[in-house]
């Protein structure tokens, strides 16, 4: 495309203003809150009780780095959680152990500035390329700018690092003894997300006509959408399933997961009746499955279930194990992602520097925390931390004088407010940094109190400059590379939905078969839709092949319901399109 595609974008882009909607609307509680927050706090909690008994809080920094880790993987099944936290674990006691000796060879602020933000971009493209899920980059960026600014001697390094081995090993285990009470507990609630997301999808088509959705853009957006969301559920879940070991259990599981993807496949071309018996029987098993009920019973015999399950294989293979170092290569696409990180991190730090900030890695913290997927994300995070911080350090001035009552009252309100955190923000991004602010403040308490009115100019000065120089780095730095995504997505379409023709032209093709192309076209179809988001938010590139991408979808959607085929409802009734 040209230049002038390239300027018809970015004015479609910048058209009406920076994007605000839906920036501070606030979600509902995540269902697994809980768990990231009683996991944090106990991983928290002894190393700090401990240290203060001792009376050497001022360590807590180092055991703190590795109870962290208590943050991640909970959605993963036992045996793939185990592994996850264990490399997550010698990612932050790596980046640590860099930022720590760093720290003791030089006390240059600009050394540590330009260390610190090279660690923020390999943490950015690594944990995006490994899929890690939140925090993501975040938890391992702030404790290693944290330790690089921390002063330190050589030979102080090797004791700190034990001690944040030993917090990462309380953090392991922490997150996995649920697993002694309910070793299938992940993958149940992997499933029943995407039976409540099929059933939304099911009673959202239920309540548009086809002939509303078609004469009315916002309806079908909220079909389009409520089905992407629920493909991207069961595609979630399938690949949970394939993490977890072989089992009766999980074989119920594929059952209960096989008949929420016939009903999604079949839900525009049943009877409205059926779809919504269809929605309120998927939302009661997924009910089940979140209170520990018994498996429930399905209609699909092993050999039916084996057939219709034979597409997790597919996908499984087709996402493939990820790839960290291709992650770094200057083609991928992340690493575009990575520059801006490291640009951004640098320059917030440097403008900090300059300022006379006494806490620097704030800034470059602030920075990373701000990089999303596209600018346009990238914006919003950045309104939402600014935000976030300015109530929180409202927040803090409020707290300090009980957390100035004595180190006891300070350990037991940051262990409050990590808490509240892992609810809040689930809610929104800005609601769990009124928290994230006055913990970090409180944090560096632990050595000693500090003068208050300098802590807080110096964190909301840090603030507006990471959030500034994140900002001015998305749009330095940009991401052209979004677009070419668009293409490859689109080239996958077309390749398995010609597949799935030759298919259906073929004459009668086996359940089997058809599930396995099915699920080749819906993976497809989902990894569309999100390369689309993420490019229709970046700035000064070609403009979007809107109309392609419309028309791939439209007919993606119409093979997936002929694909169906005449397939049993969850009652027992044969049903066929169209019926």
């Amino acid at each position: 495309m040209g230049a002038t595609d390239e300027r018809q974008g970015t004015r479609a882009r910048l058209r009406g203003g920076l994007p605000l909607k839906g920036t501070f609307r606030l979600r509902r509680f995540g269902d697994i809150w809980h768990k990231n927050a009683l996991s944090a706090v106990i991983a928290l909690a002894i190393p700090d009780l401990v240290l203060l008994a001792l009376g050497r809080l001022d360590l807590a920094v180092y055991t703190s780095a590795g109870a962290m880790c208590a943050l991640y993987a909970h959605g993963l099944p036992y045996a793939a959680r185990a592994r996850t936290l264990l490399w997550v674990a010698l990612g932050m006691i790596a980046s640590v152990g860099a930022a720590l000796t760093t720290a003791g060879l030089t006390r240059s602020t600009t050394v540590l500035i330009i260390v610190a933000a090279v660690l923020a971009a390999l943490h950015k493209v690594a944990c995006d390329a490994a899929r890690i899920g939140p925090p993501g980059n975040v938890i391992f960026t702030f404790m290693a700018a944290t330790c690089a600014f921390m002063p330190q001697r050589l030979s102080e390094v090797p004791f700190h690092l034990v001690l944040a081995t030993a917090g990462a090993a309380l953090a392991w285990l922490v997150c996995m003894a649920p697993g002694i009470v309910r070793p299938d507990g992940p993958q149940r609630i992997a499933v029943a997300r995407a039976l409540e997301a099929a059933a939304r999808a099911l009673e959202t088509a239920a309540r548009v006509p086809a002939a509303t959705a078609r004469s009315s853009a916002g309806a079908d957006d909220a079909v389009s959408r409520a089905r992407h969301d629920a493909a991207a559920a069961v595609n979630a879940a399938w690949h949970t399933l394939l993490l977890a070991p072989a089992g009766p259990g999980r074989g119920a599981l594929e059952r209960l997961l096989a008949h929420a993807e016939e009903s999604l496949a079949t839900g525009s071309t049943a009877a409205d009746r059926l779809a919504a018996g269809d929605a309120d029987r998927l939302a009661a098993w997924g009910g089940d499955l979140r209170r520990n009920r018994p498996l429930p019973e399905t209609g699909l015999t092993e050999a039916e279930a084996a057939e219709l399950t034979g597409i997790a294989v597919e996908r499984a293979a087709r996402r493939g194990r990820p790839r960290l170092l291709r992650a770094f290569h200057p083609a991928s696409p992340l690493f575009p992602i990575g520059i801006r990180v490291a640009v951004g991190s640098a320059l917030a730090g440097v403008i900090s520097m300059a300022a006379g900030v006494g806490h620097p890695y704030w800034a470059i913290v602030t920075a990373a925390s701000v990089f999303q997927a596209n600018a346009v994300l990238s914006w919003h995070r950045g309104l939402q931390r600014a935000l976030g911080s300015f109530v929180g350090i409202l927040l803090f001035t409020a707290l300090l004088p009980v957390s100035r009552t004595g180190q006891l009252a300070l350990v037991l309100l940051v262990l409050l407010l990590q808490f509240v955190t892992e609810a809040l923000i689930t809610r929104n991004y800005w609601l769990g940094t009124v928290c994230v602010t006055p913990m970090a403040l409180l944090l560096t308490e632990f050595p000693g109190y500090q003068p208050a009115g300098s802590l807080i100019a110096d964190r909301w000065l840090d603030t507006c400059v990471g959030v500034t120089a994140g900002l001015l780095s998305c749009l330095l730095v940009t991401n052209r590379r979004t677009a070419g995504r668009i293409d490859d997505a689109l080239r996958r379409v077309a390749v398995t939905r010609a597949a799935a023709e030759r298919l259906l032209a073929s004459g009668s093709p086996g359940t089997g078969e058809r599930s396995r192309v099915r699920g080749l076209l819906v993976t497809a179809l989902v990894e569309l839709r999100e390369v689309t988001e993420v490019a229709a938010g970046e700035w000064w590139q070609r403009a979007l092949p809107e109309e392609r991408i419309a028309r791939a979808e439209q007919q993606g959607h119409r093979t997936l319901a002929r694909l169906a085929g005449p397939v049993r409802d969850l009652a027992g009734i044969e049903s066929a399109p169209g019926s």
